[in-house]
């Protein structure tokens, strides 16, 4: 399969099959403000037929703009697009330029996949890496009862709000030797989560510096825990 573009069809229209990787633009600019947060995104899904698990990843500071091929230069994008090709779909929307991933714009680009795309509503799974792992503590934090887990790699949050992800079970992933984003970041908030109950892993990479996404979206034993876990009612029991 390559790389194909084109456009989801409106959810009243059955949903044709996506090449490997397809380009897609599932919001549109609202009338009076054509330059508003409304990303184009890379969309995969995996052969087969029923509902798939869906995984939300949100790119770092340096993807941002225009050039839609940017997002695919690292993590989880990279991989499918070297050919990999996991159980599960992925949506990868682009950030503009000079901007920070907003919550909100990403939950109504979320509506829309789930209202076009085959994916398990259950079992929608949110990461990212560097501003992308702070997009995704942020949109996890402020919208908990949408992801079944969460995968933050060298990104931060704020330790206040991270009693919300006492019910969404967290893996972190960052480089000790991190000069961009320092450890603490991610340290701080995951035993913020632990202390509000929260399952929350961590894995530190000793040698590594700000690239701990390389290594953490190798790792497959990542993928297993992820796909392992569904969206729980509030202050249900981990499996």
């Amino acid at each position: 399969m390559g790389i194909a573009q084109g456009d989801l069809p409106p959810p009243t229209r059955p949903v044709r099959p996506l090449p490997l990787l397809d380009r897609i633009r599932l919001l549109d600019p609202p009338p009076r403000h054509p330059a508003a947060h409304s990303p184009g995104a890379w969309a995969y899904l995996p052969d087969g037929e029923g509902l798939r698990p869906l995984v939300l990843f949100l790119h770092g500071a340096g993807e941002r703009g225009a050039d839609l091929n940017a997002v695919l230069r690292h993590g989880l994008p990279r991989r499918i697009a070297d050919g990999w090709r996991p159980p599960f779909a992925m949506l990868a929307p682009q950030c503009p330029a000079d901007r920070w991933w907003d919550p909100d714009p990403l939950a109504r680009l979320l509506d829309a996949a789930l209202a076009r795309l085959p994916v398990d509503p259950a079992r929608v799974y949110l990461t990212g890496l560097s501003m992308g792992g702070f997009g995704a503590w942020a949109l996890a934090t402020r919208y908990p009862e949408r992801f079944a887990a969460l995968v933050p790699v060298c990104g931060g949050g704020l330790p206040f709000f991270a009693s919300r992800l006492r019910d969404v079970p967290v893996w972190a992933f960052h480089g000790a030797r991190d000069e961009v984003v320092p450890l603490h970041y991610t340290t701080d908030m995951v035993e913020a989560v632990r202390c509000a109950g929260g399952e929350a892993r961590l894995s530190v990479y000793p040698e590594a510096g700000h690239d701990a996404w390389t290594a953490a979206y190798d790792d497959e034993a990542l993928w297993a825990w992820m796909l392992a876990q569904q969206r729980r009612p509030p202050n249900a029991t981990a499996p």
